[in-house]
């Protein structure tokens, strides 16, 4: 198959058709450095990080670009509000860039227990103010700007697609203006492009119109086009980024340059909170450290996956809990495959695999997950079904297992479970789960009180005692290398075919 994206600009399916193939170049629109991140920034860089993953999966070289914004009014009109930055770093009697890169190492740091890829290039929008400030002037010299005491608007009337992103007429727009509109404007939807400080305001730079700061939307022009062109591959956002930020964004870099931003829009969907609109406001927001206390960030990075990136995702301590069942029985299945190949290259006696080659349904199990999986990716990412086969292979593996447990339980000294079956599934783990999905690991840490891995054999010993305590009906010993067992980490699972082992 071939991979179709749904790009926000012609509101259609489309096929995938980079513009410099095997080079992707991907922009995202990043975070606003005022506090910490939240369960909407989790939905949205995971949602990203998922497109660039199976880009890099299907043999792309993307370059992943992610601004941090530092600086810069937070609304459609300059003249109002004041910039989230500065204001909160005024509350805590700090620098604004003191609060600002506080605030993003956090992000980061809960970006990666996330297992988020980091983008290739991170720029800040105030470590590009020349690149804001040249834009600007080549708006004003080809007449699609103007200034008015210190400011510079962008003239919307001079950009006849304005509006083609977000498909609203410039009349409706006037119409629906939030704010009261600054005389100096020429029209009610112009934005700023540059700000003139006001007295008492840190943040602000020289230019050739006064002592000022950048509007909102210049700078993610400014850097995506420094790094990707001026015409890239991928434009990324949440839904509600699309008016004004992301028109505004395309008027301004297209009226400068006469040439297409972006050639696919892609928009993630928004966020709730137990069915309502999360927000401060309402007091339901939430962090993504304060959703750390309670759950796996590994969970929560695969509930947002179950649910597709274009529709809403629906936070609720329920859904996380529910999905921590389904996340710990994957983790289970992948822990089981890698200890059995463990013991098996230690030359345990536990081992229960052969040397004989992997049988054909393995190998045809093995190869149609990766197809549906495939499939399901390459129909605009549709996580939900990709996890789908990824939970597939783990159900086919725990049959497997079971088969040669019983076996084993048998007196059967082979079994048909050979070595190369366990390499491939786990290969397919590695490769579907954890390369594109990111949920399974490389490593999993053992716990403090997990037995040693030296001690299999002796497992193993305690494990066939406890069996034949079974048979002689002596169940009081039973139970207490049962219970002696799960003291030291290691876990029991009796069934038809015998006792198998696990350790947590």
């Amino acid at each position: 198959m071939t991979l179709r994206v749904y790009n926000s600009l012609s509101r259609e399916m489309e096929v995938f058709e980079p513009l410099n193939p095997p080079y992707v170049g991907m922009y995202v629109c990043g975070p606003t450095v005022y506090g910490d991140a939240h369960i909407g920034h989790a939905k949205s860089y995971i949602s990203f990080d998922l497109v660039y993953r199976y880009l890099r999966f299907l043999g792309y070289k993307v370059t992943y670009v992610q601004n941090i914004t530092d600086v810069g009014h937070l609304t459609d009109d300059a003249d109002q509000g004041e910039d989230k930055v500065e204001k909160r770093a005024k509350l805590e009697k700090i620098h604004p860039l003191q609060l600002a890169q506080g605030f993003e190492r956090r992000f980061f740091e809960d970006m990666d227990k996330l297992n988020l890829e980091r983008p290739h290039i991170a720029p800040r929008a105030s470590g590009h103010i020349p690149e804001q400030i040249a834009l600007t002037e080549k708006l004003l010299a080809n007449g699609h700007a103007y200034e008015v005491g210190g400011n510079v608007y962008f003239d919307v009337t001079s950009f006849p697609e304005y509006g083609k992103l977000s498909h609203r007429r410039l009349e409706e727009q006037a119409a629906g203006t939030r704010f009261e509109v600054r005389g100096e404007k020429r029209h009610p939807a112009d934005f700023a492009l540059w700000k003139k400080a006001e007295a008492g305001h840190i943040l602000q730079w020289p230019s050739p119109w006064g002592l000022g700061y950048p509007g909102w939307h210049l700078e993610c022009s400014a850097m995506s086009q420094k790094y990707l062109g001026e015409t890239f591959d991928i434009h990324g956002g949440g839904l509600e980024n699309i008016f004004p930020h992301h028109e505004d964004e395309v008027a301004q870099s297209e009226a400068a340059c006469g040439k297409p931003f972006a050639k696919y829009w892609l928009h993630n969907n928004m966020v709730t909170v137990n069915g309502q609109k999360m927000g401060k406001s309402l007091g339901n927001f939430v962090t993504l450290r304060a959703a750390f206390e309670k759950f796996d960030p590994m969970v929560l990075r695969m509930v947002i996956l179950q649910g597709h990136y274009r529709s809403p995702f629906d936070y609720s301590e329920g859904a996380i809990e529910a999905c921590t069942v389904g996340y710990d029985r994957l983790v289970s299945t992948v822990k089981k495959v890698r200890n059995e190949l463990r013991k098996d290259s230690e030359g345990s006696p536990a081992s229960i695999l052969n040397d004989g080659p992997a049988p054909e349904d393995v190998m045809e199990y093995v190869s149609q997950t990766k197809k549906s999986f495939c499939a399901a990716m390459d129909d605009d990412f549709a996580s939900p079904a990709a996890l789908g086969s990824l939970f597939g292979l783990a159900q086919f593996s725990n049959a497997i297992f079971g088969s040669a447990m019983t076996l084993r339980a048998g007196g059967k000294s082979r079994t048909p479970l050979s070595r190369e079956s366990l390499v491939k599934i786990d290969e397919t783990f590695s490769l579907l789960g954890g390369d594109v999905l990111g949920i399974v690991k490389d490593d999993y840490e053992e716990s403090s009180n997990a037995a040693p891995r030296l001690d299999s054999k002796l497992i193993g010993m305690l494990v066939g005692m406890r069996e034949q305590a079974r048979k002689n009906k002596n169940f009081a010993i039973s139970d207490q290398i049962r219970d002696e067992l799960d003291e030291l980490g290691v876990k029991l699972e009796d069934g038809p075919g015998g006792t198998t082992w696990r350790v947590e």
